[in-house]
C-alpha cells in the first residue's frame, strides 16, 4: 500500500474518506509533524494503492487488516490511528482487531443500525471518469465549486482550483470506489464493545452525510468542528491539526477539554 511518512514523535496514521486518498491531509500534516511520525496511508483501491486481491470483499475489516500489514511491514507496532469518514471506521475497525493504541474519528461512517439500502443503478463515478476533463474546468468557476463539492466540504470557496480538481481525480480514478461501496452500505460497525483504546470522535457542524449518532458498546468522547462539512481538512485545518493531537497524546481521551476556538466539546457517547 501507497504511504507517506514524515515527521517525529509518536506514530499518528491517517486513513482518507471513501472516493479520497492520503491527499486529503495535506492541509494538516505541517501542523502535525513536529510532534507526530505522520503516516498517511492511501487504503487499498484509492490513491496510489491497488485493490485488494480478486475474492476478498474489501470490507471495513478487510481494510483494516490491510493497514495492519502495511504497519507491520514498516516496523510499526499499536500507533495512533486518526481517519475521516470510510477511514474512521477502518480505524475502529483496526483498533478492534488490537492495531491502534488510540483511535480519532471524523465523521465516522458506519455509525447507521443497520445496511444501507443500495445505490440506484446509475454509476455517477465512471460518468466522473468520462467527464473528468470538463468537471476540473468547471471547478475554475466558484459557483460551480459550491454546487459540486459542497456536500462534501462545508466552505468550497475557500478551495483553490488545485485543491477541488484533486477532489474530481481521486474519486474518478478510485479503482476500488464501487466495490467498496457496496460492502461500506451492506454492514455496519459492531461488536464496537471489544474497542478498549481510547476513541475521539469529531463531529462536523455542516456534514450533510453523517448526522452525529451513538454506537452501543463504543467508549468515546465527542466533539463538534464547527463550520466544517464532511471532509474538514480545507475547511479548518488548525482546528483539525489540533483535534489529532488532543486525541493522539499520551494517556487518554481528551476528557472533555475544549480543543480549539472552533471546536467544542459535545460529550460522552
Amino acid at each position: 500500500m501507497h504511504h507517506e511518512r514524515q515527521g517525529d514523535g509518536p506514530p499518528l496514521v491517517l486513513l482518507h474518506a471513501l472516493g479520497g486518498s492520503l491527499r486529503g491531509w495535506d492541509p494538516v500534516v505541517p501542523a502535525l509533524t513536529a510532534r507526530r511520525d505522520v503516516i498517511a496511508i492511501d487504503l487499498p483501491g484509492f490513491g496510489r494503492s491497488p485493490r485488494l486481491p480478486d475474492g476478498l470483499a474489501p470490507t471495513p475489516a478487510a481494510l483494516a487488516a490491510a493497514v495492519g500489514e502495511t504497519l507491520d511491514a514498516i516496523g510499526v507496532q499499536g500507533p495512533h490511528v486518526a481517519g475521516n469518514s470510510l477511514g474512521a471506521w477502518v480505524a475502529l475497525e483496526l483498533a478492534r482487531a488490537g492495531g491502534a493504541c488510540s483511535v480519532t474519528a471524523i465523521a465516522p461512517a458506519g455509525f447507521w443500525s443497520g445496511p444501507l439500502r443500495p445505490r440506484g443503478r446509475v454509476n455517477a463515478q465512471a460518468m466522473s471518469r468520462v467527464l473528468r476533463p470538463a468537471l476540473v474546468q468547471a471547478l475554475r468557476v466558484p459557483a460551480m465549486r459550491r454546487r459540486m463539492l459542497g456536500g462534501i466540504v462545508g466552505r468550497p470557496e475557500r478551495l483553490t482550483h488545485a485543491a477541488a480538481a484533486r477532489f474530481i481525480n481521486d474519486y474518478a480514478r478510485a479503482s476500488g470506489y464501487v466495490a467498496v461501496t457496496r460492502e461500506m452500505r451492506g454492514s455496519h460497525l459492531t461488536q464496537a464493545d471489544e474497542i478498549t483504546v481510547p476513541v475521539t470522535i469529531a463531529w462536523c457542524e455542516l456534514d450533510r452525510l453523517v448526522p452525529p449518532r451513538r454506537v452501543p458498546g463504543l467508549r468515546a468522547e465527542a466533539l463538534v468542528l464547527r463550520g466544517c462539512g464532511h471532509v474538514p481538512m480545507t475547511d479548518d485545518p488548525e482546528a483539525v491539526a489540533e483535534v489529532l493531537l488532543v486525541g493522539s497524546r499520551d494517556g487518554g481521551r481528551p476528557e472533555g477539554q475544549r480543543v480549539s476556538s472552533s471546536s467544542s466539546t459535545i460529550g460522552e457517547t
